[in-house]
């Protein structure tokens, strides 16, 4: 600058050419002083984009464009990589645009959770009991609800794996969202000392539904699908009496321990209210499904959407079933195991067990408040 004002004076037309030509030189040597201020590399936004798009000009001259989609933030020249960082550095700036990250307080972080598919909880309501009741039933109708999912399988989490921890036991939960509610069902949970005290320790707030039938059907029943499994089981009057002309019944004998409902009931009142238990009854189930599924319903505090236009009588394996969804091309029956003929049993040894479980069930009836009238 100071050159150009130096030569502004008037001077003759001979000297004019050596002046444009000291200009020139000055101009020159003002942009080799810029570059030697200047040497490292310079950062070129455009103006009034968003989204400003990022050109990295190197000394070589060389540029290359970083992601289009997200801000530019790169380190400050003091903090530029020296030494053995500098190869790590040319390294990764080799790597495809698509992998590149913008750093900074704008750039998007890790996606906020499954809001769409949910994400797996521990049960919010477990059907503890008990086998041969009608377990299985009230796990596939409870299901139809929108509000529900349960696992599929028995987890035997608290009698059979408890030592695996409950991050396993989560693991075997399907997803949900918030709004719904995570079941699980194992029938001998009700039966094994241990599970309630290790239910209330996961969960005090823990939902337990207990599904009971008579006790003397529940046992020829558990006797009737243990003798497919094993033909040449024991008779029944072997297993049920130590000595059935004394009426001495052999409470060792598990398809008989099971029936002693008020028994296994005292254990679980230690940990949990009454009123956090329900109670379904396995004879209603048969002959009222959608009623047994409306008391379910409230039980669980949820809207009654599983009616009795869900169900239909199967007169072939004298059980309910599911009447078949819109989706579906035929109706939805509970497996071969389920609805089978029962062994014909001796009627005096029915009556004799009949008469050793009536003290218990008379128990019982007091203890939750209902005659499920077994008698």
């Amino acid at each position: 600058m100071a050159c150009v004002l130096l030569l502004s004076r008037p001077l003759p037309f001979s000297h004019r050419l050596t002046r444009t030509s000291v200009c020139l030189l000055s101009l020159l040597l003002s942009y080799l002083c810029y570059c030697a201020l200047f040497p490292v590399e310079t950062i070129m936004r455009k103006t009034g984009d968003p989204t400003p798009s990022c050109q990295l000009f190197l000394a070589d001259g060389a540029k290359r464009r970083l992601q289009k989609s997200i801000p530019c933030a790169l380190p400050p020249p003091d903090a530029r990589p020296s030494g053995a960082e500098a190869p790590r550095a040319k390294r990764a700036d080799r790597r495809p645009p698509s992998t590149l990250r913008a750093v900074g307080n704008d750039a998007p972080g890790p996606p906020a959770g499954n809001a769409k598919f949910g994400s797996k909880k521990l049960p919010n309501a477990i059907i503890v009991g008990v086998k041969k009741g009608g377990t299985r039933a009230v796990l596939e109708f409870i299901r139809i609800h929108p509000d529900v999912r349960a696992a599929g399988t028995e987890t035997h989490f608290f009698d059979r794996n408890y030592d695996r921890g409950l991050e396993w036991y989560r693991g075997l939960m399907p997803r949900t969202l918030e709004s719904q509610i995570t079941m699980e069902k194992t029938p001998s949970y009700f039966v094994t000392r241990e599970t309630p005290h290790r239910i209330s320790a996961m969960s005090q707030n823990t939902k337990l539904i207990v599904v009971v039938r008579d006790p003397v059907t529940r046992a020829i029943s558990d006797y009737t699908q243990t003798l497919s499994k094993t033909p040449d089981l024991p008779s029944f009057q072997e297993l049920a009496f130590r000595n059935q002309c004394l009426g001495l019944v052999d409470t060792s004998w598990n398809a008989i321990r099971i029936g002693l409902y008020a028994l296994h009931l005292e254990n679980w009142l230690r940990y949990f209210p009454l009123a956090q238990i329900h109670f379904v009854s396995g004879e209603r189930l048969i002959t009222d499904p959608a009623g047994e599924l409306a008391r379910v319903q409230d039980f669980l505090g949820l809207k009654r959407i599983v009616t009795d236009k869900h169900f239909y009588f199967n007169r072939t394996k004298g059980f309910p079933c599911l009447k078949k969804p819109e989706s579906s091309g035929s109706p939805r029956c509970l497996g071969k195991s389920k609805g089978r003929t029962h062994v014909q049993i001796d009627r005096d040894a029915i009556e004799q067990l009949r008469d050793f479980y009536r003290p218990y069930n008379v128990k019982f009836y007091e203890m939750v408040g209902h005659d499920f009238k077994w008698e």
